[in-house]
Order: structure tokens, then sequence, then C-alpha cells
């Protein structure tokens, strides 16, 4: 029987530094994506798939990101006297009844592997997820919203395998991101289909495809048994990536590909263009958004 997946790790502990100097002082997760910081969006789009508890890996300097899940009686009491109950239910109602937030500590910043392993005494055994709090992932209108993460616990919960969830990039992001070997298979957005390897930020001349990982993990607890015998890998790190490619060896593991609008929330570009996404799907804002672009003078 598939063990059901009720408990997303979610590292919160960079340094944000592609954001600064806005993350001088925030934390890169609680910059706003249109009316809501980033954090909120990927937390939500974690429980729209069943997940009921959010484990936090953060560091010092970043309580605001525990804080803004956690209650705010002075704020929900001057609204309510204030008769605002709009207002009031954006705060008050970010975590649904039986959803819980917890944090632990990273003690030094090596690598989203060494983040994932933090959180092992968390996790009692039970396969996890794992969501990058960079990442906004905007499925399509008529899918819904978070069909994709949903669609990705359905593929372990149908299969019983790890699932990576890849997207396709263009020649010049190769680089830039863990890439997926598939043998040449050819794949579709949606469905579940066996890896062969990965490669950790491989040049495009030895990149085995242009499929990428994106951030968005289902994975089972003998990860960790390969993570705490991971060698350091690139930039001094723990690598995921690296962890991943052995366990393939033992349980095998499955890439999931998405056809979603990606936005890496972790560049400026990004954040831009992720802000003008979600800000049109409000009519009043994508008219004003239009009106804008065209009587701008540029």
């Amino acid at each position: 029987m598939v063990v059901k997946i009720r408990k997303a790790v979610i590292p919160v502990a960079g340094l944000g530094t592609r954001m600064l100097p806005a993350t001088k002082a925030i934390p890169k997760e609680l910059l706003t994506i249109y009316d809501r910081p980033i954090i909120e969006h990927v937390v939500q789009e974690a429980i729209a798939g069943g997940i009921t508890e959010i484990i936090l890996v953060t560091r010092s300097g970043k309580e605001a990101i525990e804080n803004h899940f956690d209650a705010h009686y002075e704020l929900e009491h001057r609204l309510e006297k204030r008769g605002n109950e709009k207002t009031l239910g954006t705060i008050k109602n970010i975590l649904p009844e039986g959803v819980k937030v917890t944090s632990v500590r990273q003690s030094d910043a090596l690598g989203l592997g060494h983040a994932v392993l933090c959180a092992k005494h968390l996790l009692n055994n039970e396969p996890f997820a794992v969501l990058l709090p960079d990442v906004l992932i905007l499925d399509k209108v008529a899918r819904g919203k978070n069909y994709s993460f949903s669609q990705l616990i359905r593929a372990w919960d149908k299969t019983g395998i790890g699932q990576v969830m890849v997207e396709t990039v263009g020649p010049d992001k190769v680089d830039k991101y863990g890439i997926v070997d598939l043998s040449g298979t050819s794949v579709e957005p949606f469905v579940s289909i066996k890896l062969m390897g990965l490669i950790e930020k491989p040049s495009l001349e030895n990149a085995p495809s242009n499929l990428a990982i994106l951030g968005r993990y289902i994975l089972p607890f003998k990860l960790f048994d390969l993570l705490g015998n991971t060698d350091v890998g690139i930039g001094g790190e723990i690598q995921l990536t690296d962890a991943l490619d052995e366990l393939l060896k033992f349980e095998g593991l499955n890439a999931f590909e998405t056809d979603a609008a990606i936005f890496d929330c972790g560049n400026k570009q990004d954040f831009l263009g992720a802000n003008v996404a979600v800000g049109i799907q409000d009519p009043k804002i994508k008219e004003y958004l239009k009106a804008l672009i065209e009587a701008a003078d540029i």
C-alpha cells in the first residue's frame, strides 16, 4: 500500500543574494507576488495537494516567515472592530484547520541536500514532498490553480515511486539547473516516466536533455540514507541532485513534466513577470496594465 504524502519540506534559509538590495532586511520569501508573499503562494500550492504539515528549514533572521503564518491578534482585533471582514479573511485564514507549520534551523548554508537533511527527524520515516519557495507554478486557468503539484502527488499515489517535476528550458538555461536523462524518451505533460539519470548544471554539450528540475519533488524516506553519505559537490554544497542520482540505483525515480508557466522568483526578471502574470488574473488589473503600457513613452 502506498503511503500518503502528508508532509512537505520548504527550505527558506537562503540569503536571497540575487534579489539584493530588496532582500537586505526582508526575507526573499516574503517579497510579494501581487497581493501576498511568494511563500504563501507555495504553501497554498502544497495544501491544495493534500499536505497537512509544512516544515520550514530556516535560519536566524528569518523569523518573519514563521510569524506570517502565526496569528496576529492585535491586527485581527482592529480589523474586526472596524468591520473590515474582507481584509480580515485574508490574514486569518492563511492556514486551513488541520494544517500546521513547523520549523527547523539549518546551521550552515551547505546546499539544498543539507537543508532537506535537516528535516529528517520531523518526517517519521514517511515519504515527503519538497517545494522550493523561489518557484511559482502558474497553471492554466482551465486546469485549475495548483493543478501541477496535485497531479505530482497523484503520480506518487499511483506508482509509489519518487517523482521529480521538470520543465522544458531553452539552451541558454541548461547550465543553470539540474537536468534529467530520459535516454531520448519523449515526454508529455502530466505523464510520469522512468528517469535514467540526473546531472547538476551541465554544460550544453554534456546535457542529456533540455528538461530541467524545477523545484517540486515527492521523495521516499530512503533518500536520507543517501543524503547522509553524499559527498560535497558543486559550490562546496551537498547537492540534492547527487543523492537523487544514487536513489535511481536503489528504488528508481520518475520524471513528471508540467506545461505550466514557471517563474523563478529568485531573479528580478521572473519576479516581475510573476507579478504581472498573477495580477492580470484580476480583470481590473489587466485593463490597468494594458492602459499603462499603451500610455508609457518607452
